[in-house]
């Protein structure tokens, strides 16, 4: 603080003036002090630090996978550090695997298998789950095999265990998925999972074997409900509640086809301190992720933190801006934004100049998708997904089979547009063969 070095100061000068130092060498002394003061150490501690500091440098460069899953378990829990860490690798062409209950350990860990090389993400990093329960689950995958289903994981390791909240963690993280129901169904299962469990531990507690023991409980099993998959936002959403960062796919992924006639650029280009051009606008597109709010004795800012296809980054708001763009700042928005960027201490800090919701420029292109459904029967589901013209969206050609055994296509009127928030939930939906994209046609010039 600088009225307090400045406080500081004016005694040691005096003191020294009182042991016959003069105010000129007194000033050089305390100005040395100071810098020193910022940070400094002594040599042994110096060495000791050099010589950790190579070998940590050493082991990312010639051992990445160690490297990354090692300061990946210090960090497990600071979500923001996990997803700096796999932004980093990503860049690097690391594969980070996801999170498996029949794959994952409690700890990040190298893995070379079917998938190719690569870290394998922790359960225990996993928001919500606890590295004590995760232990215990690998530990029982361990000693008698991977589980077959939900019901398997619960009754082998344990109710109590493995309580509501945690299993719905993991199930959101999509450690599940190998099991091959939709997320939506194993949530719904969870009651049940934890009754059977229960009612199997009861009666390994009462030591009464049924003469059909094995069959009567193989009977007992629960069976999956039937549930549609979560909308695709709705599944990042709960993925990115839990891990901190996009995993699957992206919120902004259907809108990949019209970012570069908006001239939106790449934020991972933006932010790094090597490539990035001060002095000029940049247009970004994100999805608000975090916000944060701040007051002055004179005015409000805030900071806001975007995720888009290539990275995560901060956007300082100034006050003007913020009144006009607060109602737009949601968590779970995409927008389009520009920013000025500059060059602080070897990093690039960000500053809003413009904000406007993502969907409102989409309008300025114009995507063609082509939907190939298998029958006629499939036509209500798509078009339940279809919405009005004036929200934006993609000009959509249905590909539908005739009696003649051809191949008919349709092209729908304007009003009826694929939102590109909606093109994974079309893609998988039930009678839908596939979903192709066409070339970007711009309606008017994107300014």
């Amino acid at each position: 603080i600088k009225a307090e070095m400045d406080a500081q100061r004016e005694i040691f000068v005096r003191g020294a003036g009182e042991r016959g130092i003069g105010e000129g060498l007194a000033n050089t002394i305390f100005d040395a002090v100071a810098k020193f003061a910022s940070y400094g150490f002594n040599k042994s501690h110096a060495a000791a630090y050099a010589l950790l500091a190579y070998h940590t440098a050493y082991l990312k460069a010639n051992h990445p996978l160690e490297f990354y899953a090692a300061v990946m378990t210090m960090e497990m829990g600071a979500q923001d550090k996990l997803a700096a860490y796999r932004q980093e690798m990503t860049k690097r062409g690391i594969r980070v695997h996801p999170p498996d209950v029949n794959a994952s350990q409690a700890l990040f860990a190298v893995e070379d298998g079917q998938e190719g090389a690569g870290v394998r993400f922790a359960l225990a990093a996993i928001k919500g789950v606890g590295r004590q329960a995760m232990e215990a689950l690998a530990a029982e995958r361990t000693t008698n095999g991977p589980f077959a289903d939900l019901f398997d994981l619960v009754a082998r390791v344990g109710a109590k265990t493995l309580n509501r909240r945690l299993l719905e963690g993991l199930i959101r993280a999509g450690a599940m998925d190998g099991f091959g129901a939709t997320r939506a169904a194993l949530t719904a299962a969870i009651d049940a999972a934890s009754s059977h469990a229960h009612a199997a531990s009861a009666d390994a507690a009462s030591d009464q074997v049924a003469l059909f023991g094995a069959e009567t409980q193989e009977a007992n099993r629960p069976r999956m409900p039937e549930r549609a998959e979560w909308p695709e936002l709705e599944r990042l959403a709960h993925e990115f509640d839990v891990l901190g960062f996009y995993f699957s796919s992206h919120p902004l992924e259907g809108y990949r086809h019209v970012l570069g006639q908006l001239g939106v650029g790449e934020a991972a280009s933006v932010i790094d301190p090597e490539r990035t051009v001060e002095g000029r606008p940049h247009r970004l597109a994100g999805v608000v992720v975090g916000k944060q709010e701040r007051k002055t004795a004179r005015s409000r800012f805030a900071f806001v933190m975007l995720s888009d296809l290539s990275a995560q980054y901060e956007v300082m708001i100034f006050s003007d801006l913020l009144e006009h763009a607060r109602p737009l700042l949601e968590i779970g928005r995409a927008l389009l934004v520009v920013v000025d960027a500059r060059l602080d201490n070897g990093e690039v800090k960000l500053t809003g100049q413009q904000i406007e919701p993502l969907e409102r420029r989409a309008r300025d292109v114009r995507d063609v998708v082509e939907i190939e459904i298998e029958s006629v029967a499939a036509l209500n589901g798509v078009r339940a997904m279809l919405e009005g013209g004036e929200t934006g969206g993609a000009l959509v050609r249905l590909i539908l089979p005739t009696a003649a055994g051809t191949l008919a296509t349709i092209a729908l009127p304007d009003r009826y547009l694929l939102p590109y928030t909606r093109m994974a939930d079309v893609e998988a939906a039930a009678g839908v063969v596939r979903l192709g994209r066409e070339n970007v046609v711009p309606l008017r010039a994107a300014s």
